[in-house]
């Protein structure tokens, strides 16, 4: 592993002279902050910038090369992978104060915005102006577009609209020696040399630190109408789900709690057949009022058919904005409610969604788990919140985890949909890529950061 200076006296007055004294948080208490993400991963930081300015930035990285310590770019924290942590010490990088919406050009169906902008502000910022930025993290209200980017974040809607990339256009974005690059295009098409723009979206702030981002827009749909299917069975809820997808049928959302989940959430239930209900399945469709209308009675009937107990419909704002709540609140309840907690994000082909839930009372059985599922169905993003009783059991239940992701694996899927690797899922992923891939993939993390200062230690470790 690399090796790196502590930050001295005489560094961080070099920091504070090029960079300018009032971006510098020097007081550990403050920094303690810092040093963690939504995950229980932390390490201790020296310093953190917050910077407002490209310049800064490139100073910053600059100095870092020439010191040779190591700098963590940080959005606004709300990934679980460990993304943000600064497995080595130094600089902390905050973008939450670059948060400004640069344009929104309503003809050209783009907006320009700065990394630390919160997701939800751009979507209502556009919103006005009769657009759509669709890509809808659960975190919504508190990730940055910068971190979104990041980490390739998708959603519930991105069963129809796709993830953060299907969004960027272009990036500007300084590399780990200090250099500005512009990556991708202002137009719908680009085919002029490597595509950097998408090696950099998803890199999880290991290739470079994005400062400013063209985003795609689309108009904003004229109407949308919600469902709740109940299931008594898990396997038959996904069976409706792929039913509803092979049948033609591209819901906006298609999200599920199972039994589990809904036992946390029972106080906000406002349906009556909570005993029977195995499963809450959600699904929106959105688009002309008439067209919604028949399309989603119809994913209605197909859910009856595929077993459901009841469809309740949910047209007005009101409910509908209940029955997110409901989604939303699982996955807060669910971290607290044992001290074993264990959040992965994977993604099965559709088809095989049934035969992969049917799996969980084997694994709870046998390693001393439980399992609350629940996520984007309707494209095979499951989010597995394993829990154990007791700290006792935490290695058993690794391993259990360790078996669950082989057999994602071995089923054609992928061990995350939309959380990044960071530190957290840094152990699997040889279970996933080849020696050859991730060797690649380091040489590639070499020509961008010969010194490994940026965002050290994420992904995968350099020899």
């Amino acid at each position: 592993m690399p090796e790196y200076t502590s930050l001295t006296p005489e560094i961080i007055q070099e920091v504070r002279e090029k960079l300018g004294s009032g971006c510098l948080i020097e007081d550990p208490e403050k920094i303690r902050d810092f040093e963690k993400d939504a995950s229980d991963l932390h390490h201790g930081a020296e310093l953190v910038i917050e910077a407002t300015s490209v310049e800064q930035i490139a100073e910053l990285l600059r100095l870092a090369n020439k010191y040779r310590f190591p700098v963590t770019p940080r959005g606004l924290g709300t990934g679980v992978a460990g993304g943000a942590v600064p497995l080595f010490g130094g600089v902390v990088l905050s973008l939450a104060k670059m948060n400004r919406i640069i344009s929104i050009e309503r003809e050209n169906l783009t907006a320009t915005v700065e990394p630390g902008l919160l997701n939800l502000d751009l979507k209502n910022a556009v919103q006005k102006e009769g657009l759509f930025y669709p890509p809808d993290p659960a975190s919504l209200d508190t990730c940055s577009i910068g971190g979104n980017a990041a980490t390739n974040a998708g959603g519930p809607s991105c069963v129809k609209y796709g993830t953060t990339k299907d969004y960027v256009l272009g990036i500007e974005a300084v590399l780990p020696s200090g250099k500005k690059i512009n990556a991708g295009v202002q137009t719908r098409k680009g085919v002029v040399g490597y595509d950097l723009l998408h090696l950099i979206v998803g890199s999880e702030g290991t290739l470079g630190v994005i400062t400013k981002l063209i985003l795609k827009l689309i108009p904003n749909p004229p109407a949308i109408t919600t469902m709740v299917a109940l299931f008594s069975r898990l396997t038959s809820a996904m069976e409706g789900v792929t039913n509803i997808l092979v049948r033609g049928h591209i819901p906006c959302a298609i999200e599920y709690l199972d039994r589990r989940c809904l036992d946390l959430v029972g106080d906000l239930l406002p349906y009556g057949e909570k005993k029977e209900t195995g499963v809450f399945l959600l699904v929106e469709a959105d688009g002309a009022p008439d067209v919604i209308g028949r399309e989603i009675e119809e994913m209605g009937t197909i859910c009856m058919e595929s077993g459901a107990l009841n469809v309740i419909m949910a047209p007005d704002s009101i409910k509908r904005s209940r029955m997110w709540e409901i989604r939303r609140e699982v996955a807060l309840r669910v971290e607290d409610h044992s001290p074993v907690y264990i959040p992965e994000d994977v993604v099965v082909p559709i088809g095989k969604i049934a035969e992969f839930v049917a799996c969980f009372p084997e694994f709870e059985r046998d390693f001393a788990m439980k399992i609350f599922s629940f996520g984007h169905a309707g494209d095979g993003n499951i989010h597995l919140n394993i829990t154990a009783e007791s700290e006792k059991e935490r290695q058993k239940v690794e391993e259990g985890v360790r078996l669950l992701l082989h057999k994602v694996i071995a089923m054609g899927g992928t061990i995350s949909g939309e959380h990044g690797i960071g530190i957290a899922k840094k152990p699997f992923l040889s279970m996933e890529l080849s020696g050859e891939s991730i060797r690649l993939q380091k040489e590639i993390k070499r020509i961008f950061d010969p010194l490994s200062i940026l965002n050290p230690g994420k992904i995968f470790d350099l020899d």
